[in-house]
C-alpha cells in the first residue's frame, strides 16, 4: 500500500449557477419570491425596484431590452444599457389582459389609513374590564383576576381549584372556598359560559341564563345527565329517560344546538393570511383566457447609472454582479412564463370545472401537462406548488386541479374531486330524519355508472368534514 495518483475520465450532469437559480425561483411562492428578491437587492447594488418599491408591473409586453439584455450592439462591443428614462428591464410576460392598474403611480394620500386596523381585544382584557366595573374588595378582585389568568383560549378553567390554591403563595392563606366564590363571580361575566370546567357545565351556564320555560328545563336535564345520549343520537332511549315526546325533544335539541361550547374562542386572535394569485382566469367572449396577475409580478430593473458606468469601464469588479443581475432578471421572467404556460394548459383541460363547478372536474395528472408542454414532471410539480389561480369560482392552488380518478362502468374515469362534490350534493339533499348511509351513497353513485366502494365513500365524506349518518340524524 502506497499513495499514488490516478487519472479518470467520466461524464456527469452539472447544474450551472444560472440553472440552479432558475429552479430555486420557480419553486418559491409569491411571498417567498419577494423576500428572495429583497435579499438579492441588498447584495447586488446594480438591482433595484422600479420607482424604488416592490410594485405591480404595468400591462403590456416586456421591453425589448429584457429580451436581449445579455447581448451587445452590433459594431459597438459594449453592453446594452437601459435608457435614461428609467424604462424597466423586466415587464410582465405577454398575456391576454391582466390586472393592471390604470396608473403606474400611487398617491400617498390614498394610503394614509392602509395599515390602520382596530386592535383585537383578548378574552382576558374583556374579562378584566368587566372586573374593574365591579365593586369587589381588593382580595376578591385579585382572586377573580387569578382565575381569569388561568383560563384557556376557549374560556375554560382546566386547573382544579384546589391545585390552583396550592400554587398561590402560602402566606396569602387562600382557602378553596374563596376561589369557589371568585369562580361564581367569574361565571356571571360575559360571554356566558366562561369559567366553566367542562363542556357540560358551559352549556348548563348558558341555559340557566335563558328565560325560564319548559324547553329550558328539559334541555338542562339532558345536558346535566344525558348529554352522551344526545351526542350519540339515541333519541328513543333519551325520550324514555326524560319522559318527553318527539316535539319536546326536538325543541330542546334546537335550544342546545344554539349554545356556544367555546365561549372564549370569539376573542382569539386570528392570523389572517391573504393570498395574491399568480394568474387570473376569466371568460372573454365565450373563451377562457389566462393572464399573469400584475400584482404578483415584480417590477425589477438594473440601475441605469451603474450599468452606464460599467459599459465604459469593462474591467470593474462589478462586472460579475452585472451578469448576475441579468441572470436574475431573465430567470424571474422565465419563472412567470412557465407559470403562465402551465396555467393555460390546466385551464384548457378543466374548462368544464370553470363552467359547471366541482362535479365537472376531470381527472388530471402532472405527467399529462408535462408531456403537452415538453417539460419535466418535477418542473410541473414545482410550478403548481404554492402558486394560485384566481377564477370566477374562487382562488385555487394550481395543485387543486390535479387529482386521482375512479373508473366508471363505461370504461371512462371520474375525478375524485367530482365524486366528493357528488357525495356532498347527495348528503345535502337527504332527509334529515333518514340520512343516507355510506352504503346507500355507494349504491346511488353506482346507478350513475361510478364504481366506488363503501370505504372510499367514507374516506371522501370524512375529508369533507361530514359526520356519519347516525350523527346527522335529527328528529
Amino acid at each position: 500500500m502506497k499513495p499514488s495518483l490516478q487519472l479518470k475520465l467520466s461524464q456527469h450532469l452539472a447544474l450551472t449557477p444560472q440553472l440552479q437559480q432558475s429552479i430555486k425561483l420557480l419553486q418559491l411562492s409569491t411571498l417567498e419570491l419577494e423576500q428572495e428578491l429583497e435579499k438579492y437587492l441588498l447584495e447586488n447594488p446594480l438591482l433595484e425596484w422600479e420607482d424604488g418599491v416592490y410594485a405591480p408591473a404595468a400591462s403590456g409586453s416586456p421591453p425589448a431590452a429584457a429580451a436581449d439584455d445579455g447581448e451587445t450592439k452590433a459594431g459597438e462591443g459594449e453592453p446594452e444599457v437601459p435608457s435614461d428614462d428609467g424604462e424597466s428591464w423586466l415587464g410582465p410576460p405577454e398575456n391576454e389582459g391582466g390586472y393592471a392598474n390604470s396608473s403606474g403611480s400611487f398617491d400617498d394620500d390614498d394610503n394614509d389609513f392602509q395599515d390602520v386596523q382596530a386592535a383585537a381585544i383578548s378574552l382576558r382584557d374583556h374579562l378584566s374590564w368587566q372586573l374593574g366595573l365591579m365593586g369587589l374588595p381588593a382580595r376578591d378582585r385579585s382572586l377573580v383576576q387569578c382565575l381569569i389568568d388561568a383560563l384557556d383560549d376557549d374560556g375554560y378553567l382546566t386547573q382544579p381549584l384546589g391545585e390552583l390554591a396550592e400554587s398561590l403563595p402560602p402566606e396569602l392563606e387562600i382557602d378553596p372556598d374563596e376561589l369557589q366564590i371568585a369562580l361564581c363571580h367569574l361565571q356571571n361575566f360575559d360571554p356566558t359560559g366562561v369559567g366553566a370546567r367542562s363542556a357540560q357545565e358551559c352549556l348548563a351556564l348558558q341555559l340557566r341564563a335563558l328565560p325560564a320555560s319548559e324547553t329550558r328545563t328539559l334541555a338542562l336535564r339532558i345536558v346535566n345527565g344525558h348529554l352522551d345520549l344526545l351526542a350519540a343520537r339515541d333519541f328513543a332511549k333519551l325520550k324514555k329517560l326524560v319522559e318527553c315526546d318527539d316535539e319536546q325533544l326536538r325543541d330542546a335539541q334546537i335550544a342546545i344546538r344554539g349554545l356556544d361550547p367555546r365561549p372564549g374562542a370569539r376573542y382569539a386572535a386570528l392570523d389572517t393570511r391573504y393570498i395574491t394569485p399568480d394568474v387570473v382566469a376569466r371568460k372573454v367572449r365565450g373563451q377562457w383566457t389566462v393572464s399573469i396577475n400584475s400584482d404578483a409580478y415584480p417590477r425589477l430593473r438594473i440601475n441605469s447609472l451603474y450599468a452606464r458606468i460599467l459599459s465604459r469601464h469593462r474591467g470593474s469588479n462589478l462586472a460579475g454582479q452585472l451578469q448576475e443581475a441579468r441572470w436574475l432578471v431573465k430567470n424571474v421572467q422565465q419563472r412567470f412564463d412557465t407559470i403562465l404556460r402551465v396555467s393555460k394548459a390546466i385551464v384548457d383541460r378543466q374548462r368544464q370545472f370553470l363552467d359547471h363547478g366541482e362535479v365537472a372536474m376531470r381527472p388530471l395528472v402532472l405527467r399529462e401537462i408535462a408531456d403537452v408542454l415538453g417539460l419535466h414532471e418535477s418542473t410541473v410539480s414545482r410550478v403548481t406548488t404554492q402558486k394560485y389561480m384566481a377564477t370566477p369560482r374562487g382562488i385555487f392552488e394550481l395543485k387543486y386541479f390535479f387529482g386521482s380518478h375512479v373508473a366508471t362502468e363505461t370504461g371512462g374515469a371520474y375525478s375524485a374531486t367530482a365524486i366528493r362534490a357528488l357525495i356532498k350534493q347527495l348528503i345535502g339533499a337527504e332527509d334529515a330524519k333518514k340520512p343516507v348511509s355510506d352504503n346507500q351513497i355507494a349504491d346511488l353513485l353506482s346507478r350513475q355508472g361510478i364504481v366506488v366502494a363503501r370505504r372510499t365513500v367514507a374516506k371522501y365524506r370524512e375529508a369533507l368534514g361530514i359526520p356519519p349518518a347516525k350523527l346527522r340524524k335529527i328528529l
